[in-house]
């Protein structure tokens, strides 16, 4: 069964900077601390994508979450983490997403992902990524809005 809309967390592909999912990871951790991320959200906490994207900014999860929760825009905690962690070119940043936005994908997470899509109710769906099977749990439709097209 697909959650309901989680108000104040974003979509996986909503950018901060050059970086897609970023901002959803420091809206899990907003969410956690103020006791409104659903318990079931809990286990990947720091770990999955979130740990992949601090490996991605070179920095320690719980060293970015004490940031997150010291207040501050989004882009001032990226900047912070850019400072510790080394600032990415534009290359990197693009690899990242194209990357990231395909998880799932042909790749050795894709038996995974079917598992979930079975679990979820969504095999009905146009699901092929993580970030899409996120997005419709959600209740998103990112193959609607064709969200995996980078916008400025």
């Amino acid at each position: 069964m697909p959650h309901a809309p989680i108000p104040g967390l974003r979509s996986c592909y909503a950018r901060v900077g050059r970086l897609v999912y970023f901002g959803r990871m420091l809206d899990k951790i907003r969410l956690h601390a103020s006791g409104k991320l659903p318990a079931d959200y809990h286990a990947n906490i720091g770990v999955g994508f979130d740990g992949r994207c601090c490996a991605f900014l070179g920095v320690n999860y719980e060293d970015l979450k004490t940031r997150v929760l010291k207040g501050g825009t989004d882009e001032e905690i990226l900047a912070w983490a850019h400072d510790r962690g080394g600032s990415r070119i534009d290359d990197q940043c693009n690899i990242w997403n194209r990357f990231m936005m395909k998880v799932g994908w042909r790749d050795d997470r894709t038996a995974i992902l079917k598992e979930r899509l079975a679990q979820f109710g969504l095999t009905d769906k146009p699901i092929e990524t993580f970030f899409d099977l996120n997005e419709f749990d959600e209740g998103r439709d990112p193959v609607a809005n064709r969200s995996w097209e980078l916008r400025d």
